[in-house]
Order: structure tokens, then C-alpha cells, then sequence
């Protein structure tokens, strides 16, 4: 058991196998080597062994928070979903905001782990300290917005409507193996199939409910020090500050129009790095303009609200509004998730500018529980592997910029309805295995790349190439330094202190992952006002080197993992 602050010190263990839920405490040296959540849950997955298959019941599903999780510290509404991914084969952490990881924290618990596979589909409902299972079969097959709103109603307890739901749509019951978790509707644990582990236990969702009791620092001074210095931090940033900096006026999508500029957005399955680039270089082609999906053009033309996560200032999510048609069809479309790297996947990449048609791509992939990036990548890679004749066997294609197609392709993927989308809905690597269509992809270890060239932004190239979770740019986000300038500016086309930079970012986000904090305070704030926050809260006395030396020990333990499971230094290549 552990003492520190910060903690429940209570993790639920659930056999969904036998229908068993036990409880268990924390150990208190892995609290204090592993930190929490993304720390803790890889630790959980380590234990449990690194030659399970993704998709067998003995895979552990884990849903861990941070000792800073549901706290007054700024943007502490995370939660990490940590599994072995059935997309890359090694082990993954998947975090998503909005409210469920503070009310995790709140209903009395640091952690989740589920293990088995249930005979019939089912829920889980979480409140006051308990567990329970109860029966999902009239919502399997249904798509996460009704999903959530059936449980919404359905879900009755203490606290009335104060609950998060977590679910898998049909991509997570199909086994998509870049099938995500949606929480809140729209909020995802998108990378690395977390959905399709949960699908494979006919667990449909996780309810949570709650009161709202943070829990208490136990050095109240030095932990509210942090608080103040933080949120200075945030004020005075031009990235965070409330409704003056770019993040919060125009969401994640500000950096559409900025990476453009850098000649660092990949287009056409990156074949180019922007789009005005394509137009110079293939002039008859038909061309898009990426200013058209991106920030300040939705904020402008289409934004309708700014919905945040628990104790965040910033508000860096973009609800939107849209009427669309399609097929016949007049939609109208409202969601929270218009962020860049999905406009990026479903728009540049894909070939297309069609800001309201993204909106509803978007919104397809959330409701239907695959990752944007994934599904946009897929696409693009479809349209590609088309052009250059590897898909003349199937009696169904892609053509770039087809928006139609793409929205009726989605869906395909998400049930594998015919033989082309069962062949996609295996993320790159398989499908270009099965097609023979290697160059195509854009992935490394099996999962796709973010909405950064590496050819324009050097240090994500070594990003992606070394993350422990295959292509990610959260592993290490040196667009940071090289995009805007935090916390210097470098020079994005060079190579040199590239490798140092990487490092430093993936120590300082294992580090935030493993609070579990929102990874935009970096932008503001520094190591030293996380660790006043940290050892206010849990009451110890940690320093800089300590704190940074437990952020390297997570990632080592990553590579451990994927090193037992088959993997070296070969597979830390870029496509």
C-alpha cells in the first residue's frame, strides 16, 4: 500500500471472465519509481508479460490516473489507457481529457485493470469505492453517440447525471486494430487499438460517477506555490493564455496554417510537405488549400462553443457546427473533436479541403470508434495504393479527395464489410503486407504517422522513429522547439541536438503522463513548478534530477517490454 498523497490507494481488479471484481492497493515503491498512471498501468502491462496476444483475453486493459489527477492543478483531467497494442505488437498508453479521469480519482480509484473476456457483452459502472458488471448486449453494435446517451439515461445513481462514459463503437467490436476509446463522444484514447483489446473482452463501456471531492495535498503550501506559478506560467504564454493565446482561441488546429508555412505537412500520403508545394510542383493536378481546414477558419466560420476539461484555463477544444450533404442527404453535424492532426488525416493528407465534409469525417470515425489519424492515413494510403494499381483485384476502390467514398469506406472499415476494408481495418503494415504495396505506407512499427514531415521537421523523425508505441508525435514533441519555439527555437530542417531535444521531451511527457496532466502545460510551464505540485500533493521531496531520472526509467521500462516482445533497434526506421 502507499501513503502517499495523491492516491486512493485503491486499484479494482475485474475478472470479466468469471464476472469477479476484486480491489487491491498500490505498491508503494512502484508509486514512487513509476509515478502514476501511464508509469503505474506500463508497470501493470509489464507484470502481466510482454508474449500475450493483443487480442486474447490474458492482454491486461488498464485505465490508471495520476496523483495529480482530479486536482486544482491546471489541466489535470487525463486518463491513461495502457495495454499491449494489437496495431504494433508492443506495449501502448493512450490518454484522452474531458472528465472521466478526475472522476475516477473521485469515485475512489488510482486504477481500472481488466482482464478475461466476458461470455456476453457488458459494462462496467463505477461509483463510491465499487465495481459493477452489468449486461450490454442491447448496445453491442451500436455507435458511441447512442451508446452514451442510452447510458446517460440508463445509468441512475448518487450523483444523478455527474458521470463520464468510455466506450467502444463498432470498429472496437470488429477488431479494427486502430480502433480507439471515445469518452464524453468525442474525446479519444485514439492510438494503438485500445478500442479493439476492449472489444475483444465484450466490455462495451466503463461508466463513471461521482462527486466532485478533489483530493488533498499533503504539503498544501508548497503544492499551491506550484499552483500559482503554474498558472501564471499559463497566463503569460502566447500558446495557453485564455482567450488570447493560439491554443485557446484556435484549438490544436492553430497549427495547421503554422506547419504549412514550414513546409512540414505531409499531403498526398506524403508525397509532398505542403500543399502549396504540390501546387507549384503538379500544376494540372487538382489542388487543395490546407488554410481552408484549419484553425482560424473554423474559428471564424463554424465554431459554436469552447468546452473544456476538468481545471483547465485554456479551453483548447473546438465545438462545431455544420450542415453537410451527402448522399442525398441533408446532415447536420455538431462535435467537439475539429482538432489538426484529424483535419490533417482526413483533409490535406487525404486530399481534400472540404472544411464542413471533414467535420463529418471527423465525426464518423468518433462515432464509430476508430482513430482519426489511423483511418485518415488508411485512406490516403488506399488512394494511393489505387493509383499505383495494387488494389485492381478488388471490385471497389479510392480515388483522392472523394469525400463520398471516404465516409462510405469508414463505415465499411468499422464492420469490415467487404474484402478491401477487412484488409485496411489491419492498419498499414498487414495491409501492405497483403497488398504488396510497401511503398505506400507511412507508419513505423506498424502504427501511422501525425500530421508532421519529418523531411521539413527533423527531430519528429527521430520521434517517430524511436517512440515505444510506433509513429507518435506525443512520444517526444519537438515541434515544440521547432514549430513555436518552446523553449527555444531550433532550426527544424537540422540534425544536430536533435537526439538530446527528443530525449529531453519523451523524459518530460512519460513524466506528465505519468501524473496524469494534460502535456499543453509544457508549452507554459517548466519542471520546476511540477515538482512543487508533485510533492504538495503527494508529500514527498523530489528534485529535478529525480523526477526526470523516474520519467526516463518509464520509457526504459517501454523498451524493455517491446525488446522481450521481439523488438530492436531494426524497427526504429522511418517509412
Amino acid at each position: 500500500m502507499t501513503d502517499l498523497g495523491g492516491f486512493q490507494d485503491r486499484v479494482a481488479r475485474i475478472d470479466l471472465g468469471a464476472g469477479d471484481v476484486g480491489y487491491e492497493s498500490i505498491d508503494d515503491e512502484d508509486a514512487r519509481k513509476y509515478i502514476g498512471a501511464r508509469g503505474l498501468g506500463v508497470k501493470y502491462v509489464f507484470d502481466n508479460g510482454p508474449d500475450v496476444e493483443p487480442l486474447g483475453e490474458e492482454n491486461l486493459l488498464a485505465f490508471m490516473n495520476g496523483p495529480l489527477t482530479g486536482t486544482q492543478t491546471p489541466m489535470s483531467g487525463r486518463i491513461a489507457v495502457v495495454t499491449k497494442s494489437p496495431l504494433t505488437g508492443t506495449v501502448t498508453d493512450s490518454h484522452h481529457g474531458g472528465w472521466s479521469g478526475a472522476r475516477l480519482k473521485w469515485a475512489g480509484f488510482d486504477g481500472l485493470l481488466f482482464e478475461g473476456q466476458a461470455d456476453e457483452p457488458v459494462y462496467a459502472v463505477v461509483e463510491d469505492g465499487e465495481v459493477e458488471l452489468r449486461d450490454a448486449s442491447h448496445l453491442w453494435g451500436e455507435g458511441i453517440h447512442h451508446t452514451i446517451d442510452t447510458l446517460e439515461e440508463e445509468v441512475d445513481g448518487a450523483y444523478g447525471k455527474n458521470l463520464s462514459a468510455m466506450a467502444i463503437g463498432p470498429g472496437g467490436e470488429n477488431g479494427v486494430r486502430y480502433a480507439c476509446i471515445i469518452n464524453e463522444d468525442d474525446r479519444a484514447s485514439g492510438r494503438g487499438g485500445t478500442g479493439a483489446v476492449m472489444g475483444s473482452k465484450n466490455l462495451k463501456a466503463v461508466v463513471v460517477k461521482s462527486g466532485t471531492e478533489m483530493p488533498k495535498p499533503a504539503d498544501r503550501e508548497t503544492f499551491m506555490e506550484g499552483h500559482k506559478a503554474a498558472m501564471q506560467a499559463i497566463q503569460e504564454s502566447d500558446v495557453t493564455a485564455p482567450n488570447e493565446g493560439g491554443l485557446s482561441v484556435y484549438g490544436t488546429n492553430v497549427l495547421m496554417n503554422l506547419t504549412e508555412e514550414m513546409d512540414g505537412l505531409p499531403t498526398r500520403n506524403g508525397r509532398f510537405t505542403s500543399t502549396s508545394m504540390e501546387a507549384e510542383e503538379e500544376p494540372d493536378e487538382p489542388n487543395i488549400d490546407s488554410e481552408k481546414v484549419s484553425g482560424e477558419n473554423v474559428e471564424e466560420n463554424i465554431l459554436v462553443n469552447d468546452p473544456t476539461c476538468h481545471s483547465c484555463p485554456v479551453a483548447c477544444k473546438k465545438e462545431v457546427e455544420v450542415d453537410v450533404h451527402h448522399k442525398g442527404q441533408d446532415l447536420n453535424v455538431r462535435m467537439e473533436s475539429y482538432e489538426y492532426e484529424s483535419a490533417w488525416a482526413l483533409g490535406p493528407n487525404s486530399m481534400t479541403d472540404d472544411r464542413d465534409k471533414v467535420a463529418l469525417l471527423i465525426d464518423r470515425c468518433n462515432d464509430y470508434g476508430i482513430d482519426t489519424i489511423d483511418s485518415g492515413n488508411m485512406l490516403a494510403f488506399a488512394m494511393e495504393a489505387a493509383e499505383k494499381g495494387y488494389l485492381d483485384e478488388f471490385d471497389e476502390s479510392l480515388e483522392w479527395g472523394d469525400v463520398d467514398a471516404m465516409v462510405e469506406m469508414l463505415e465499411k472499415i468499422a464492420h469490415r464489410e467487404t474484402d478491401l476494408a477487412d484488409v485496411l481495418a489491419e492498419g498499414q503494415k498487414r495491409a501492405a503486407d497483403e497488398l504488396d504495396a510497401h511503398d505506400c505506407r507511412l507508419d513505423v512499427k506498424g502504427q501511422s504517422i501525425a500530421a508532421y514531415d519529418p523531411r521539413g521537421l527533423k527531430g519528429m523523425g527521430i520521434g517517430y522513429a524511436t517512440s515505444n508505441r510506433g509513429a507518435c508525435h506525443l512520444r517526444g514533441y519537438t515541434p515544440a522547439a521547432e514549430i513555436l519555439g518552446i523553449p527555444e527555437k531550433v532550426d527544424p530542417t537540422e540534425w544536430e541536438g536533435k537526439g538530446e531535444l527528443t530525449a529531453t521531451f519523451q523524459d518530460l511527457h512519460a513524466i506528465s503522463d505519468s501524473f496524469d496532466i494534460c502535456k499543453f502545460n509544457a508549452f507554459a510551464e517548466g519542471v520546476e513548478e511540477y515538482i512543487d505540485q508533485y510533492n504538495g500533493m503527494t508529500g514527498r521531496s523530489v528534485g529535478e534530477e529525480e523526477l526526470m531520472e523516474a520519467g526516463e526509467r518509464v520509457y526504459n521500462l517501454e523498451r524493455y517490454y517491446n525488446n522481450l516482445a521481439g523488438f530492436d533497434g531494426e524497427d526504429e526506421s522511418l517509412p
